[in-house]
């Protein structure tokens, strides 16, 4: 019920605007592309998280195949911020180019788009559709395969064509027509794809990323590729990905560079994990792959509860139920001794018209006790039928006012909390500690005001933590996986090193 209950919320809970930029290119032949953004909604951020959450065996991307499948020198590629979660940018595939919005991911290797053949998965229909029949370049494989995504499933056949990434045309790169997309969240999202930057080891079907086509027919003057993310959601730019070099306007200082440990993905070594200039003990043998394609900072359990604890996070039912308790317990314990039908919507909480009752498209029990609640969708108007279905069941107990809030408050941090989404007060937010990552020797450091990300919804302001629990199985003398998301690229300009399998982290500028 938890589950079905925040996902409705978020999913209902949204808003967006977006701005047009137009497209600029310099005579170096260094292009930048023109970029949409988009205000932070609940239904987006969901979407964004999701998508990427698919750490379910070693690390994330667990990607097979079907069994029966057998300077001028740098292109520069403005990115959009998906509602401050998600960065994307355009590429164009066939001869004339077919344009789509994707993802640029260093956590996964394959490229994939919808296509023409998408017929009967309702997410196609919402984004563009590559079709062969348009492109003179087009050569047919037809092999089949499948890409899991954890909550997001693509179904499909390899093709191959022309791909257009900036000035940029990589000739004869093998991507994904996905015939189907296997989850409602990808109608959902405001990208088309995904395009894999990470390395051939985990490609499905082993098929060479586009990035590696790049280097190997000589497009790049260095085999390097950098990602500076803008985190203002009103800037204009929303940020750049540099293939063949690094722009030195978006970093300060120089970069810090460590080995990758583990081709595949982008992992290198963790060395420690601080909250408030301490160490938390919870990192021995710690490693962090580096996702551009993930939004959040995941970890262990137990390092992960440490900050959150720490900035007093708790699960968005939890909170709006203790606020309505605070704010309206005893108005409510009045109310309710008086009778007044629809009490939620007396007193403001709850928008019902005069023939309007309770959504049914939420129940909940409360407390094991038999009898079921219907809970509305808005967080606030649920939190306030919580309160009144607890606190009447109480009251015909007998019992005093001040045990009943004292209760029900209780009651309020047992509310279950199935997303890794935990919300804290805003106004909390300047006396929280410093997070701190311990990466080449070097502290990487992270304020609240870059770790907690602000949801805008009905000019009301949202706060979440930027940290989730996530515990991957690993093998001894591993220890724990971290991923560092876009909260941690954002504040840290990152170059990836394929030529010296390293990759560098410098203070964004």
């Amino acid at each position: 019920m938890g589950d079905k209950f925040v996902l409705l919320v978020m999913c209902l809970l949204t808003s967006t605007f977006s701005m047009s930029v137009a497209i600029t290119s310099s005579s170096n032949g260094v292009v930048r592309l023109g970029l949409k953004k988009q205000s932070l909604g609940f239904n987006s951020l969901y979407a964004a998280t999701r998508i990427k959450g698919r750490y379910s065996t070693y690390a994330k991307g667990a990607v097979t195949t079907t069994q029966d499948s057998d300077d001028s020198e740098m292109n520069i590629i403005s990115l959009k911020n998906y509602l401050d979660v998600q960065y994307f940018g355009e590429i164009g595939i066939g001869s004339p180019p077919q344009n789509f919005t994707v993802i640029f991911d260093t956590g996964s290797s394959n490229l994939w788009i919808p296509s023409s053949h998408c017929h009967f998965s309702v997410a196609c229909f919402f984004h563009s559709r590559y079709n062969s029949s348009n492109s003179s370049t087009y050569t047919e494989i037809g092999k089949p395969c499948k890409i899991n995504y954890g909550s997001g499933m693509i179904l499909g056949f390899f093709s191959e064509d022309n791909i257009k990434v900036g000035d940029l045309v990589v000739k004869n790169q093998v991507f994904t027509e996905a015939t189907r997309e296997g989850s409602v969240v990808l109608s959902l999202a405001s990208f088309d794809g995904i395009l894999g930057l990470g390395f051939q080891d985990v490609s499905v079907g082993n098929v060479a990323p586009l990035w590696h086509s790049m280097m190997q027919q000589s497009l790049v003057a260095q085999k390097v590729f950098s990602f500076w993310f803008n985190k203002d959601p009103m800037a204009s730019e929303g940020g750049e990905l540099v293939f063949g070099g690094v722009d030195p306007k978006h970093f300060k200082g120089q970069h810090t560079y460590v080995p990758v440990t583990q081709k595949g993905y982008w992992q290198i070594d963790l060395e420690d994990f601080l909250v408030a200039d301490q160490s938390t003990g919870c990192c021995i043998n710690c490693t962090a792959i580096v996702d551009s394609g993930t939004a959040f900072i995941a970890g262990p359990f137990d390092a992960v509860k440490k900050i959150n604890d720490a900035i007093e996070a708790k699960g968005f039912v939890s909170m709006e139920c203790k606020k309505a308790v605070s704010q309206y317990g005893d108005l409510i314990w009045q109310l309710l001794l008086s009778g007044p039908d629809k009490l939620c919507s007396s007193i403001g909480l709850c928008s019902f018209n005069g023939t309007q009752h309770l959504s049914d498209s939420i129940k909940m029990v409360v407390e094991q006790k038999g009898e079921t609640h219907n809970v509305g969708q808005d967080l606030v108007c649920a939190a306030c039928e919580l309160t009144v279905a607890w606190m009447r069941t109480e009251m015909m107990q007998k019992k005093t006012r001040g045990k009943v809030i004292e209760y029900v408050n209780k009651l309020c941090d047992t509310l279950p909390n199935p997303t890794t989404q935990l919300a804290v007060d805003c106004t909390k937010i300047p006396s929280m500690p410093t997070v701190s990552f311990v990466i080449g020797n070097k502290s990487f450091h992270l304020t609240p005001g870059q770790y907690i990300l602000k949801v805008e919804q009905d000019m009301a302001t949202f706060c979440i933590s930027g940290f989730i629990p996530l515990d991957v199985p690993v093998s001894p003398p591993q220890g724990p996986l971290w991923i560092l998301g876009e909260i941690f690229m954002e504040a840290y300009h990152t170059v990836f090193d394929f030529g010296n399998l390293r990759v560098g982290f410098a203070e964004a500028a």
